[in-house]
Order: C-alpha cells, then sequence, then structure tokens
C-alpha cells in the first residue's frame, strides 16, 4: 500500500496536500484499490464551495459509486478535467496525474485536523 509523507488523509480515503496557496485533493491508493476499475469521476465546477467532510463529487467503479469527501473547506479553483476522458488513471497514479481537485481553503488549519501517513496507515490496517 502506497502511503507517501507530504500530505495528509481523511478517514474516508482522501489526500489533501499543499501546494503554494493551494491544496491538491484526490482519493488514495488504499481506495482505488478497494473500489478496483474505476470508469467514471464526477467532479465540482471551478468556483464551486467545499466543506470539510461534506461530498464534493462522486467516482463510479466496476464494483460500486462512492461519495468524494472534502478534506477540508473552500473554493476549488482547478478540476482534473483529463479525468473525465480517463478515469482509469486513478487506478494507475492515484496521488500524481489523478489528482481531482485543487482548493483555495478558507481555513487553512482544517489541514491540521487531519490524518498522518502514520495514523491514515493504521486506519487502512484496521480495515483490513
Amino acid at each position: 500500500m502506497n502511503i507517501p509523507d507530504g500530505q495528509k488523509y481523511t478517514k474516508e480515503h482522501e489526500w489533501a496536500r499543499k501546494d503554494g496557496d493551494l491544496v491538491v485533493v484526490g482519493i488514495t491508493d488504499h481506495a482505488q484499490h478497494k473500489l478496483g476499475d474505476i470508469v467514471f469521476v464526477e467532479l465540482p465546477a471551478v468556483g464551486a464551495q467545499v466543506k470539510a467532510g461534506a461530498t464534493f463529487g462522486t467516482v463510479e467503479s466496476v464494483k460500486a459509486v462512492s461519495d468524494l469527501f472534502a478534506p477540508l473547506s473552500g473554493e476549488v479553483t482547478a478540476v482534473n478535467d483529463a479525468l473525465t476522458n480517463a478515469p482509469e488513471t486513478v487506478n494507475k497514479d492515484p496521488y500524481g496525474s489523478a489528482w481531482m481537485i485543487k482548493v483555495k481553503p478558507s481555513q487553512a488549519s482544517e489541514l491540521d485536523k487531519l490524518l498522518s501517513p502514520a495514523d491514515y496507515e493504521k486506519l487502512c490496517d484496521s480495515e483490513g
């Protein structure tokens, strides 16, 4: 299981990484593995407001449709439109080219409340 350092994680299996004034968000390697082959990704529009813990989109796999949960509140400044035509990228590179949204945080301190890589690994281990 790939859990990179330098970013934070949610209990719902999203990751968040600071990039200057923005935070890049996607789903974890663990999540894409559990979902199986990703066939569709629905993301919000640029300019949308997201709220920590609320849904911001969905990801559909051959197994199920799952909600995506925002790790922090703020304004969506960029959306990875490439996932519309190539949703399988999430399975291949969940921490790189398959980022989902970029958010300008309204409360940067929310990032501090997310799980560390070590804590996220414990969560994954407990789920089996």
